[in-house]
């Protein structure tokens, strides 16, 4: 019995195949094609967007844009690679119209465009909403660890020639120094040529690495991300109010508030204030110190009432404690001695002299916030903003690390990687033939 068998490789055709034929009309290669081929480069902010009239061609940057989306939704980033797969894969060359990019262009291309890269991002996101993919009614933020490209020696040896040049900087305040010029100059060169001079170690899955902090807010409706941004703090204390404006802005104007819902490591007062301010409803679970004098059976700080009009607190037993200034961002409440070391329940209250109360300056945002973060909605935050990571990390990215160093770099794959997820989301929800009929009316 026989085998199936293909056409010889000699064998001609009488009609020739062409790769028009090779590419369904539903592949998401003429998704990307549409897409792209809409943008305004130009405005965007690409690099010879338009040709330049003298000296040696460039490539199109849309042509770049396509390569590199096509590369991320195949888990493929090394711009060798990028430039090896133009050679040989039948789909690219149907994209790119058998164009074969060096290397070195590619990676240029990557290297300058990270703010364009960034704003074709935006564009995808203003389509996606127009077609109604996007609700822009509630937004989950969170962050997440990715490694740097870095290695843990690599930064161990960083810090360490930072606190050689600290000690030189300390040896200078003395009398009369002796500093080896050679030496410092030494320290200098290894610092400025380090890989990654941004990364620092954070606490991932695998222990404490280099790695960047990424931060994404995720539409609730369909799980797609609006707005992303890589930076450098191991904790998310601060990027409340930055995520909560990115994806405000991403999603244009609103006739209703934008509800925003992150965990209790986005506790802020005063950025969950600016947030109230600005149209935004903050669902996060509020982080409160906890009174830990006397094995932690004092009264804690929730036992006392803040009386609005007055500016002071009601204790337990009704006694006023008014205030006495402003440290840093609380404001300090103070009983008086003489009554507190009359009361009653003074041994349940304190074991100073008198009782001490902080109150946060923005005290009643937290409440707020706190009030608004209800175990339903702390659900849809998990449901909405957990999914979107594993599918970056493991299905773009191929693994939970960065190919390019700093800063700009990292930013500029995360914008990448955002835009090829969106896309994967976008063509699952729509299915390809559709999504490109859209992309075309629109």
């Amino acid at each position: 019995m026989g085998f199936i068998e293909g056409d010889a490789r000699g064998q001609g055709t009488l009609f020739p195949v062409t790769l028009e034929e090779l590419i369904s009309e539903d592949h998401f290669c003429r998704v990307i094609d549409a897409f792209v081929d809409r943008l305004d480069m130009q405005r965007l902010g690409f690099a010879r967007s338009e040709a330049a009239e003298t000296g040696r061609p460039g490539y199109d940057p849309r042509d770049l844009l396509k390569l590199y989306l096509y590369g991320y939704l195949q888990q493929i980033r090394s711009s060798r690679r990028l430039e090896s797969e133009c050679r040989r894969n039948l789909e690219l060359m149907w994209l790119l119209g058998r164009l074969c990019p060096d290397h070195k262009s590619i990676a240029e291309f990557r290297r300058v465009h990270r703010h364009a890269v960034t704003q074709a991002g935006a564009e995808l996101v203003k389509f996606a909403r127009s077609v109604g993919l996007i609700r822009g009614e509630w937004i989950a933020i969170d962050g997440s660890k990715f490694r740097a490209v870095s290695s843990v020696s690599s930064v161990q040896e960083r810090a360490a020639v930072e606190r050689y040049l600290e000690s030189l900087e300390i040896a200078d305040r003395e009398d009369e120094p002796v500093v080896e010029n050679s030496a410092v100059a030494a320290a200098l060169e290894k610092l400025r040529s380090h890989a990654e001079p941004e990364a620092g170690f954070m606490k991932t899955a695998q222990g404490m690495l280099p790695a960047y902090n990424v931060q994404t807010a995720v539409d609730a409706k369909h799980g797609l991300i609006v707005a992303q941004q890589v930076i450098d703090e191991p904790n998310d204390k601060r990027s409340l109010l930055p995520m909560a404006e990115a994806a405000q802005q991403a999603l244009g104007e609103s006739p209703s508030p934008i509800h925003v819902v992150a965990d209790t490591g986005y506790s802020n007062g005063e950025q969950a204030a600016a947030c109230e301010s600005k149209g935004i409803l903050p669902h996060v679970p509020a982080q409160r110190g906890v009174n830990t004098q006397g094995d932690g059976k004092l009264f804690d700080r929730t036992a006392f009432q803040y009386q609005e009009q007055s500016n002071t607190m009601l204790c337990p037993a009704g006694h006023t404690l008014r205030s006495d200034g402003r440290n840093g961002r609380a404001i300090i409440y103070l009983g008086r001695a003489k009554v507190c070391g009359a009361c009653a329940l003074k041994s349940q209250c304190t074991l100073g002299l008198r009782r001490t109360v902080k109150r946060h300056v923005h005290e009643g945002a937290l409440q707020r916030m706190q009030q608004r973060a209800t175990p339903a909605v702390m659900q849809l935050r998990r449901r909405t903003v957990e999914h979107p990571f594993a599918i970056l990390k493991y299905a773009i990215l191929g693994h939970p690390r960065f190919l390019l160093r700093g800063l700009e770099g990292t930013r500029t794959e995360m914008s990448l990687a955002t835009m090829a997820y969106n896309f994967k989301r976008m063509l699952n929800l729509m299915g390809g033939a559709a999504l490109r009929t859209a992309l075309a009316a629109r």
